[in-house]
């Protein structure tokens, strides 16, 4: 008997915190994605010239520096 009741609360202590889970689906209209699609659209827009503008960066402390020669008018 004494198994019994400790196997059934061990039941109800697992099974439990299935029972509080929230089954309730976020449907979210098309216009929102239309929105959050352009939002990452305008960010990669601008992660393009920032990493063109590193590279040139990273280029111009890696190429080796040649003397300036002065031009004379």
């Amino acid at each position: 008997m004494k198994t019994a009741i400790s196997t059934i609360y061990l039941v109800l202590a697992v099974i439990s915190p299935a029972f509080a889970a929230d089954t309730v689906v976020y449907k979210s209209g098309i216009l929102v994605s239309v929105f959050v699609g352009v939002c990452a659209l305008i960010v990669v827009a601008q992660l393009v010239p920032a990493l063109m503008l590193i590279a040139g960066f990273i280029k111009g402390l890696v190429v080796s520096k040649t003397p300036a020669t002065e031009s004379t008018h």
